[in-house]
């Protein structure tokens, strides 16, 4: 009797792996994802034909990540040739700051036909509730990891800066980076490109070459003793064949940043411009600035310095706000853009300082001579309009608890209401925001300072023009310091919306109560 042939073995999937490495996770590097990524693959019958890696990269957006976003497009274009992607783990797709962001992503995958694995999870991505679920607390502690990890390291930073110790960045003209040890002692000067190679070691400034300690004297001089102006210094120095750098020669924009750089009397200053987690950079108020004084060996007379900055800002205070704004539309016609760099190297302008001091922004100043930068800069109007409308707001809400017979003792500088003596209140105004898949979503990030006992969140429409309803929260129902709101939270969360805040301030309304005989 014929034996009968071996049943065949089933045909292996076609899988693509995507692995990624930033520089805070050096312990997971793409080698050991692909190490367990391969035993996912042969336990569970695929195949990898492809890899798509992001070294060095952070996780926060899709930006900067060229191979996720080959990936992505391999899947939308149908020239993936592959039907699943394995991934070491959710946090390896991304620590999106949005984990609607990070959802979005995988559903283009899943749209076309192609599942997304995570290999090193604990629950399979088969699409159920608990999947989804799971995922979705992962996705959320992905972002909450580097939120907190941004906050631990400006602080690290800050204390640093404090102590009179330079926080990265080129040390300037004249002066040059010297690495000190742990316990103070100085190492060397580190060259144009070098760093630090041990943690404990710390860095300052120190005065440079005698010639580029001479020039930048020379500047103040001149600028303060002699009259001349910016342009005027910088052709001067040119003439004189004095380099700024090996490859650069002198501009205005550089005489002025040199003119008004603390660092050439000494201080440490940071934190003036911010860079968090990927988002936009903005420019901080002073408030804001972390600083230690005469950190460093001057330069130039501190007398010398503040000098030249009131030349600098008595210049720019002579212009009315017409002739700032008409200077401005002069060169946006000239050059058909303007920007920061553009004001500040064209001689007779005030800086771009001057102008967001001015105006508020470079951007509101720019509105109001018609020019629209390339980039959206519309948050930063809608985060104006509604700070200035959360005292309105304040004010109206005391006004119906008082006529309610209630009485408000206003804490931290109207910041909290404490009612009738008995509860606190704090009001949080959410701006709307849309996703890149059409979706509504509404960031609210609770002050863990004044830790009221309930926080009232006035949720905006999509124009950001009027309160779309209330969440009532308390206190002891909140678990975490910020909260995502979508358009729909279900009951867990819905049962603190309203529509209107009337029947909470009806809470608040004393009753005098009869005593019977």
């Amino acid at each position: 009797m014929p034996r009968p042939e071996p049943s065949a073995l089933p045909a292996k999937i076609r899988a693509a792996q995507y692995v990624r490495m930033s520089t805070e996770h050096q312990q997971y590097s793409t080698s050991n994802q692909q190490d367990a990524i391969l035993e996912y693959a042969v336990q569970r019958g695929f195949e990898i034909v492809r890899t798509y890696a992001d070294e060095g990269k952070s996780g926060l957006s899709v930006e900067g990540r060229n191979s996720l976003k080959q990936l992505i497009a391999d899947v939308q274009n149908e020239e993936a040739d592959f039907q699943a992607i394995l991934v070491y783990d959710v946090s390896r797709w991304g620590r999106f700051q949005d984990a609607d962001e990070s959802a979005y992503y995988e559903y283009l995958c899943k749209r076309a036909g192609i599942d997304v694995h995570y290999c090193a999870e604990q629950f399979e991505n088969d699409g159920g509730p608990t999947s989804t679920i799971i995922k979705s607390v992962k996705r959320a502690m992905a972002g909450e990891y580097s939120r907190e990890l941004s906050s631990k390291v400006f602080k690290g930073q800050s204390r640093l800066i404090e102590l009179g110790f330079r926080q990265g960045g080129p040390a300037g003209y004249g002066l040059r980076r010297m690495l000190i040890d742990v316990q103070g002692s100085e190492k060397g000067v580190l060259k144009s490109g070098d760093r630090k190679s041990l943690q404990t070691d710390r860095v300052i400034l120190v005065p440079g070459p005698k010639e580029e300690r001479r020039t930048v004297r020379q500047v103040f001089d001149w600028f303060v003793n002699d009259g001349l102006n910016e342009r005027e210094i910088s052709a001067r120095l040119n003439d004189a064949d004095v380099l700024y750098e090996p490859d650069r020669r002198w501009s205005r924009g550089v005489v002025h940043r040199l003119l008004t750089n603390e660092k050439y009397i000494g201080n440490n200053v940071w934190n003036r411009r911010s860079f968090k987690l990927k988002r936009r950079r903005v420019i901080n108020p002073p408030e804001m600035w972390v600083r230690k004084d005469q950190a460093f060996d001057p330069l130039v007379p501190a007398e010398l310095f503040f000098v030249a900055r009131g030349i600098i800002q008595e210049r720019c205070r002579r212009f009315s706000d017409d002739q700032m704004l008409e200077l401005l539309k002069s060169l946006f016609g000239k050059h058909g853009r303007v920007s920061g760099i553009l004001i500040d190297e064209t001689e007779g302008m005030p800086s771009s300082l001057a102008y967001r001091s001015r105006f508020g922004s470079l951007i509101r100043a720019y509105q109001l001579i018609g020019y629209a930068p390339g980039r959206d800069y519309g948050y930063l109007e809608i985060n104006r309009t509604l700070r200035s409308m959360h005292p309105d707001i304040i004010e109206g809400s005391i006004q119906e608890l008082l006529e309610r017979g209630a009485t408000v003792e206003r804490l931290h500088d109207n910041e909290k209401l404490l009612i009738n003596g008995e509860y606190s209140l704090s009001i949080v105004i959410a701006r709307c925001r849309r996703t890149e898949a059409g979706s509504y979503r509404w960031l609210i990030r609770f002050d863990q300072l004044l830790r009221p006992d309930i926080t009232i969140v006035v949720r905006m429409n999509a124009k950001n023009s009027a309160a779309l309803d209330y969440y009532v929260l308390p206190r002891i129902d909140l678990r975490r310091w910020n909260l995502r709101l979508a358009e729909f939270n279900g009951a867990q969360l819905d049962t603190y919306r309203f529509d209107s805040l009337a029947g909470f301030w009806d809470l608040a309304r004393r009753t005098m109560i009869e005593v019977a005989a």
